[in-house]
């Protein structure tokens, strides 16, 4: 069984940073993913990263976002520089295998999200 725990999430003013992980028990490697909740839209893929290290970013965040994994520690880590206001939302960390990246209906495990507010 697959368990997620995200955490960093917290305020910041515009062009701030904050770093976001998401450390993981339980699995097989394959595709890590955040994903970011605002209320009246769907969940939106923000960046992937698969076990070979492949990177995916929405074009909203290429540049300003890094993914990245620490194997040894079995953690994920989103930072994300020059914050805007429209990247406020909830970040979601989610685990998935042979998923298209950005599609949220195939990602089998999910942590309990961490907020991100950007003001």
């Amino acid at each position: 069984h697959v368990q997620l725990v995200e955490s960093g999430g917290g305020s910041v003013q515009a062009g701030g940073s904050l770093r976001l992980s998401c450390a993981a028990s339980g699995y097989s490697y394959a595709t890590m993913a955040w994903f970011r909740e605002v209320p009246g839209k769907e969940r939106e893929g923000v960046a992937a990263i698969d076990d070979d290290g492949t990177t995916q970013y929405a074009e909203s965040v290429k540049g300003r976002f890094t993914i990245s994994q620490d194997n040894a520690k079995n953690t994920v880590y989103l930072q994300m520089n020059s914050l805007k206001p429209e990247d406020t939302g909830m970040y979601y960390c989610a685990y998935g295998r042979g998923v298209r990246w950005d599609d949220p209906s195939g990602f089998s495990y999910w942590g309990q999200g961490t907020q991100v507010t950007v003001s």
